[in-house]
């Protein structure tokens, strides 16, 4: 034997109005609820105003004629303003606590087709958190107006693995938008990746400024550029994406050239000058390197941003320009606010989503994609595939993710590395020479002086073979190989490595435990000898 079931709805003040004959000639939606063969409802709990009692007891007078079987509850409730979110979710929620379900004999639907807007929004709002323990029913007029028809009715059932879909569309949505503004690189670094994943949170949900850090050259403009992208796909501008590094301004033209200028205002001024901010209106404003702005041009900027409205140079009314500001900087603005260089009102402004970007020597393991990523940007420009052989890889990579690989400019470094290699390799292949050229001219580029000579793991092993080893086992099997390299015989080099270890062992077989420790990296006495 089914449940009960059990409806609990609102009256609707004009959907369900009717007292004379003719309301039967109407579709109410109230009173159709009985009329429905297929649905056998036991009670109905209808919610109304203060008010409307004379409605309500019509519409439960008309409900007992079209269903004598339901029993109809009418429950009065208060909201003035039934337009009042705050007041409507309140009073229906006190409904909800005080009301006495039984969910084990009774199935609870709940009607969202009477009431205003906001109180069907309320009504889901419950039902979805389980204060209504039942499913959303959603009621239609009929289609061919016939007198008396019930018209059509729809269960929506809130179940949760329908919201576990749901969930995995906008997680599926999010994870393609962290993709985008990696530019598709597949980055391993856990950090790097959160903070991409944050940004991309705050892009797609805030109009907000927002403040990229980090060192020159680790991608803040490139950042920019697909943050407003990302933003341009979601249809949340339709303005243009402007961009200006701030340090190329200077003097009168920086205030020309960010706020325009108005024919006349200064010598040279012939024409009217609308300014970046006027033409990022919609859009984004990328501010690169925004510390070198100066103080009055920071002035301007604040009211910009508060206000949407600025005065062009010799203006004398102002201008408006809605567009999301995104700034960026290597400097340490709050140092350059405590020496008076940068305004503190400003920073607070733009300070509400700060994010800084690691440098690329701080995240070694992103580097293999990135110059994966290079790769195909230089294939791309110059229309020839360019890659590497595998040893000439090895030894990039070893020297780029090693203690050596500095990156002092960062992804520039990088770029132009690869530029460069590309540019001498012959037929797009990179070799081991055109790989050690490049690493010199990188070290003396960081001032790190002239290669180390090749250590004994890379000679026995190769560049490629030692790639693949960890760097505790690289270090350790160097000196294990420069021991063996001093000594006349397997058991000598034994007893010094084991110096220690030996006196507190009952058998001592150092030569054993020696060659057994080669044998891992699949090496013998006589390729360490040789």
């Amino acid at each position: 034997m089914g449940k009960d079931i059990v409806i609990i709805g609102l009256l609707g003040t004009r959907l369900d109005a009717g007292a004379s004959r003719r309301r039967w000639d109407k579709w109410r939606p109230t009173v159709s609820l009985g009329q429905h063969e297929d649905l056998l409802v036991k009670r109905i709990e209808l919610l109304h105003q203060g008010s409307r009692d004379e409605l309500a007891a019509q519409v439960a007078e008309d409900l007992t004629a079209v269903s004598p079987e339901t029993v109809v509850r009418l429950h009065e409730v208060r909201m003035p303003d039934p337009w009042d979110f705050e007041q409507v979710f309140a009073e229906l929620h006190d409904f909800a606590r005080g009301y006495t379900f039984r969910p084990d004999e009774e199935d609870y639907l709940v009607h969202i087709t009477t009431g205003s807007h906001v109180a069907q929004i309320c009504l889901f709002l419950l039902t979805e958190s389980r204060h209504f323990p039942g499913r959303l029913l959603q009621t239609s007029p009929p289609r061919n107006k016939a007198r008396h028809a019930p018209g059509a009715y729809t269960i929506i059932d809130l179940d949760l693995s329908r919201y576990d879909r749901l969930a995995m569309r906008f997680d599926k949505e999010q994870v393609e938008g962290v993709a985008f503004l990696k530019a598709g690189i597949e980055t391993a670094n856990g950090a790097f990746n959160k903070l991409i994943a944050r940004i991309g949170q705050v892009a797609v949900a805030s109009k907000a400024p927002m403040l990229l850090t980090g060192p020159t050259g680790a991608g803040k403009s490139q950042l920019a550029g697909r943050i407003y992208a990302l933003k341009e796909r979601r249809r949340q501008l339709d303005g243009p994406f402007v961009e200006v590094n701030c340090a190329t301004l200077r003097g009168d033209a920086a205030m020309s050239a960010l706020f325009g200028h108005v024919r006349g205002s200064f010598t040279g001024a012939n024409r009217d000058r609308p300014g970046l901010l006027r033409a990022a209106d919609g859009g984004l404003l990328f501010l690169d390197e925004i510390g070198e702005l100066g103080l009055d041009e920071q002035a301007m900027l604040l009211r910009a941003v508060e206000h949407r409205r600025f005065m062009p140079v010799g203006a004398d009314r102002e201008v408006e320009s809605d567009f999301q500001l995104l700034a960026g900087t290597n400097a340490d603005l709050d140092a350059m606010v405590r020496d008076g260089r940068f305004r503190a009102d400003l920073l607070a402004r733009i300070n509400l989503w700060t994010f800084r970007l690691p440098a690329l020597m701080d995240r070694p393991e992103d580097i293999p994609p990135n110059l994966d990523y290079e790769l195909e940007q230089f294939t791309r420009r110059h229309g020839t595939r360019l890659t590497f052989s595998r040893e000439a890889r090895a030894r990039y990579l070893r020297f780029a993710t090693g203690p050596e690989g500095l990156w002092l400019a960062n992804f520039r470094d990088l770029n132009a590395s690869v530029t460069r290699m590309g540019t001498l390799a012959p037929g797009g292949r990179i070799t081991e020479e055109v790989v050690d050229e490049e690493l010199e001219r990188l070290r003396r580029a960081w001032g790190l002086g002239a290669a180390p000579a090749a250590g004994r793991v890379e000679a026995l092993l190769g560049v490629e073979g030692a790639a693949q080893l960890d760097r505790f086992d690289q270090v350790q099997l160097e000196d294990v190989l420069a021991v063996c390299a001093q000594s006349a015989s397997l058991s000598e080099a034994g007893r010094t490595l084991f110096a220690v270890s030996r006196a507190q062992r009952k058998s001592r077989n150092d030569a054993d435990r020696l060659r057994k420790y080669l044998l891992r990296f699949g090496l013998g006495w006589d390729d360490v000898r040789g």
